[in-house]
């Protein structure tokens, strides 16, 4: 070896060397390799030969009804995804996009409220002034089980999944889009005031203990003060849990709300695989231009804020 290549050894020996990492690589890999056996998962499985016949009958029955067995058309199949898109598409897309713009906006409301009572300097006795907070020792475990309440409440919002609180709400509010904005709504409310009581807590202090300092109350602080330091950053987690409304709203159709998701269960049930292809492609292009959407309007936040 040249001089630079043992160099070049001699530092990759002198490397540093992370005990830790290496061994959550190997107990990684043993979790996977030992969850492959106790799954009994086999490759032949997927590549079957009744696997692959399905397969094949599967995407020629993506094919258009009209035009299978026949040659491709672009005339009639624009044809049949304009009438698709018309008949069931636009408002099944319509009513997804209104669900998740209504449970974000429910969620965002009610997280930035809870997201105060849930925060530790918040919730001091004298918030952001350590020292007078020691000083009331009974005041403090009121103000401290109010926080410990509130971050349980949204533990548990946000501990049960979107299907579930649809499942639940559906069978008091019957087949509406009420119980998809609910369910939505309650399940972010927890992850946006988790969110946005970490906002607070990492929100510099300086000057609200100023303000604390001159008399200020609580809500005089948080309007004046918290509001114009965290409001940037919490928009940021707003519109990235709206990607996930828009995503969980095609979801949720599938129990019986008229939005995409239910026309994909309908045709699903009646064996009208084009259609279902047809929707759930129109269901992706939803979400990535919702996705597209929350990344430019979270460079705005970036780049004014």
């Amino acid at each position: 070896m040249n001089s630079a290549e043992v160099e070049v050894q001699k530092l990759y020996d002198q490397r540093s060397r992370n005990h830790f990492v290496i061994w959550s690589g190997v107990l990684l890999l043993t979790l996977m390799t030992g969850s492959w056996f106790i799954g009994d998962f086999h490759l032949d499985d997927f590549f079957s030969e009744r696997h692959l016949v399905n397969l094949g009958r599967f995407l020629n029955e993506l094919v258009p009804f009209s035009l299978q067995g026949r040659p491709f058309s672009l005339t009639e199949t624009l044809g049949w995804a304009g009438r698709l898109f018309w008949e069931k598409g636009l408002a099944a897309t319509g009513v997804t996009l209104a669900i998740s713009v209504a449970a974000i906006v429910l969620a965002g409301s009610l997280g930035a409220l809870f997201s105060l009572p849930a925060a530790r300097n918040f919730m001091a006795p004298d918030p952001f002034i350590a020292s007078l907070s020691e000083s009331r020792q009974g005041w403090g475990l009121l103000w401290t089980a109010a926080m410990w309440g509130t971050r349980a409440f949204l533990i548990f919002a946000r501990a049960i999944p979107e299907y579930l609180w649809a499942f639940l709400f559906l069978t008091i509010l019957g087949p509406t889009a009420a119980p998809a904005v609910l369910a939505l709504g309650l399940h972010n409310l927890g992850i946006l005031g988790k969110l946005g009581a970490e906002v607070v807590e990492n929100t510099e202090g300086s000057g609200l203990s100023a303000l604390r300092g001159l008399g200020a109350s609580r809500l005089q602080i948080s309007l004046a003060g918290l509001f114009p330091l965290a409001y940037s950053r919490f928009l940021l987690f707003f519109f990235y849990r709206w990607e996930t409304c828009v995503r969980e709203a095609t979801v949720l159709g599938m129990l019986g709300i008229v939005s995409l998701g239910y026309w994909i269960q309908d045709a699903r049930a009646r064996n009208h695989y084009d259609e279902m292809f047809f929707l759930v492609l129109l269901g992706a292009f939803l979400v990535l231009a919702g996705d597209l959407l929350s990344a430019f309007a979270r460079e705005m936040v970036r780049r004014y804020s």
